[in-house]
């Protein structure tokens, strides 16, 4: 049975409070929050603790960040996770709701989100599936990411026409593939949606497959989680294992996460695009395994040269642009720089006081992010419910957490 705990009441409390306030006045008051910073709790999953001293964080400004989230300044966040210098040293939870495809705003259940509630993690996924073709090809299940899709979608030879035949793995991973697709145009509730018709599809890969070139392959930059499942059947042909049970004996394994459970879009394809369900400290030792170069626990689990191509943005026409607060660009995080795709990672420069800071991220629908900061050997993980809202939580990182940094 879940207990609430006394902080739990005063934060919804705070929430259910402040609401009439905000509703009449029609401003953006200052943060009331009496949040006090508590030190995140060992556990027996491998992460050593401090505090934010400890790592020259400021705590004043993260301790600002909470009060803010706890006042609803940033929508639902439901937790807010800090890893520095090798420790984590920031853990916190909010209430907020769970994830449900057909509720309102995408809103299920109200709950109090906890360190051990495991949280649907949406296209996160889609660096795990990444990370999975990395281990595969170091295994030697895959030659090479040069290799034509079609040498390990035997069934599809029929497809392989009007030059498709030219887009490789490396064009799937990175989102270059060139297949005409449109999921961000319209909402991930409307079955006109490419992802969300897939399955009303009786052969989804088919369906991906049939779709004709919009652009060379490897010439353009376009979000398409068709690319996605296609790499998880890749991964099926060439491993003799589905992605779920080759992510638990590869990847989760070693890192000691339980196995993951992916979702079917039914019985023969799994949707390698994301959706799994974790614990935000589980989304945590996989950033922190690429901020160490693949390694979790001196063990080397993703290829080292995976994680290098993971933080760069993939070259070519496209593949990296501007983003501008009025003109955001998906996944819209309010915050202007440099953005890119690499491998199933969003790359982005953040500027802070004159100076370019680079960091790559694994997000997902709703505010989901693993965010790894590598000249800060930082990690930030958020999970969220801002499913029918722009993700706020960059702006967390832009004004709260990478000053906090210095």
């Amino acid at each position: 049975m879940m207990t609430i705990t006394r902080s739990s009441l005063i934060r919804i409390t705070t929430l259910f409070t402040l609401l009439p306030l905000l509703l009449a006045n029609g401003c953006d008051p200052a943060s009331t929050t009496d949040y006090g910073y508590r030190p995140p709790q060992r556990m027996d999953d491998g992460f050593d603790v401090g505090t934010l001293n400890e790592v020259g964080m400021n705590p004043a400004l993260i301790a600002e960040a909470v009060g803010r989230i706890e006042d609803g300044r940033f929508g639902e966040i439901h937790s807010m996770l800090i890893f520095k210098d090798n420790r984590l040293v920031f853990e916190e939870y909010f209430p907020g709701h769970e994830y449900q495809w057909d509720g309102p705003n995408f809103h299920g259940a109200w709950v109090i989100w906890d360190r051990g509630m495991k949280h649907d993690i949406a296209s996160v996924g889609k660096s795990i599936t990444s990370a999975c073709v990395g281990i595969a090809i170091e295994e030697g299940f895959i030659e090479s990411v040069e290799q034509s899709m079609f040498e390990y979608l035997p069934e599809y030879q029929h497809l392989k026409t009007d030059g498709k035949d030219r887009i490789t793995i490396e064009h799937l991973v990175s989102m270059t593939s060139g297949l005409d697709w449109d999921e961000w145009s319209s909402s991930l509730s409307d079955t006109s949606n490419d992802l969300i018709a897939l399955w009303f599809c009786d052969d989804p890969v088919a369906c991906i497959l049939e779709n004709p070139l919009a652009s060379e392959p490897g010439a353009a930059f376009t979000y398409n989680s068709g690319n996605t499942v296609l790499l998880g059947a890749i991964i099926k042909n060439a491993t003799g294992q589905d992605i779920e049970a080759f992510s638990a004996e590869y990847l989760f394994k070693p890192m000691g996460i339980d196995p993951v459970a992916w979702h079917r879009i039914n019985d023969d394809v799994i949707y390698a695009g994301g959706g799994q369900r974790m614990t935000p400290r589980e989304m945590l030792k996989f950033g922190v395994t690429y901020l160490n170069d693949g390694l979790w626990d001196g063990q080397q689990i993703v290829p080292e040269q995976w994680v290098e191509a993971s933080a760069r943005p993939f070259p070519g026409p496209g593949s990296s642009w501007r983003n501008k607060r009025w003109k955001p660009i998906p996944p819209d995080d309010g915050t202007p720089g440099q953005r890119g795709y690499s491998y199933g990672w969003f790359t982005h420069q953040f500027s802070h006081s004159g100076e370019k800071l680079p960091s790559y991220w694994a997000t997902g629908f709703g505010g989901q992010k693993i965010v790894v900061f590598p000249d800060r050997d930082a990690v930030v993980v958020f999970t969220s419910g801002n499913y029918e809202m722009p993700s706020s939580n960059a702006k967390i990182l832009a004004d709260f957490v990478i000053p906090a940094f210095e």
